[in-house]
């Protein structure tokens, strides 16, 4: 590798000219984004699946790793209902994993019977897989305050 993430980068391959890879690269994360939050907000027990064994979440400072993990922290938040409302994606090619996405979401969360939205904000790391689809590597949420 130079430096410049060159060599091993899927950024050539899949460029096409004229920003190709950044153009699929924003399908894949909005395409997720939608995925992740309808599935959390309706079936919170399914996104176990979108995690691996080498998985990592940190929500609201507290980490946990591999799926199965993953999965019981998800289910056992203090909350049973409630509903995502995204405001802003953006995402990059990540060359450390070659044909990896970066993607940072910013939006509100309504929690049933609170009058009040919260702010948050989630950075995933998503990874190709053997199957030609992704797993969320790293997964870090924050509510925002203030």
């Amino acid at each position: 590798m130079d430096g410049q993430g060159k060599e091993g980068s899927s950024n050539g391959a899949n460029a096409g000219g004229g920003g190709g890879w950044s153009d699929q690269c924003d399908v894949v994360a909005r395409a997720f984004v939608e995925y992740y939050y309808q599935t959390f907000d309706t079936n919170r027990a399914a996104l176990a699946a979108l995690y691996g064994q080498t998985s990592m979440l940190s929500f609201e400072g507290h980490m946990v790793g591999g799926a199965e993990e993953i999965g019981r922290k998800l289910l056992g938040l203090p909350f049973e209902q409630c509903r995502h409302a995204v405001c802003t994606v953006d995402c990059q090619p990540t060359p450390s994993f070659p044909g990896g996405i970066l993607v940072f979401v910013s939006g509100n969360l309504q929690l049933a019977g609170e009058e009040h939205q919260l702010r948050f904000s989630q950075m995933f790391q998503l990874v190709p897989n053997e199957q030609g689809s992704f797993f969320v590597q790293n997964d870090i949420f924050r509510l925002n305050y203030g």
